[in-house]
């Protein structure tokens, strides 16, 4: 699966870092989302989770 981070919609919650940090990360500067991994597992239980979490709708995955 492809991991899609829309950093304009990112609030900047965290969530996904907390939630899959081998995928997610937040940038120092502004908190947003940064990608350290772009595919993932289909069977990735944290990122799917990482996906639901998020506040703003900012991840998806393809």
């Amino acid at each position: 699966m492809k991991i899609i981070a829309d950093r304009d919609r990112c609030a900047g919650a965290g969530m996904c870092a907390l939630t899959a940090p081998e995928h997610f990360d937040q940038d120092d500067a502004d908190g947003l989302v940064v990608l350290l991994a772009d595919e993932a597992e289909d069977c990735d239980t944290e990122v799917a989770e990482a996906v639901d979490l998020c506040p703003s709708g900012a991840l998806r995955l393809r």
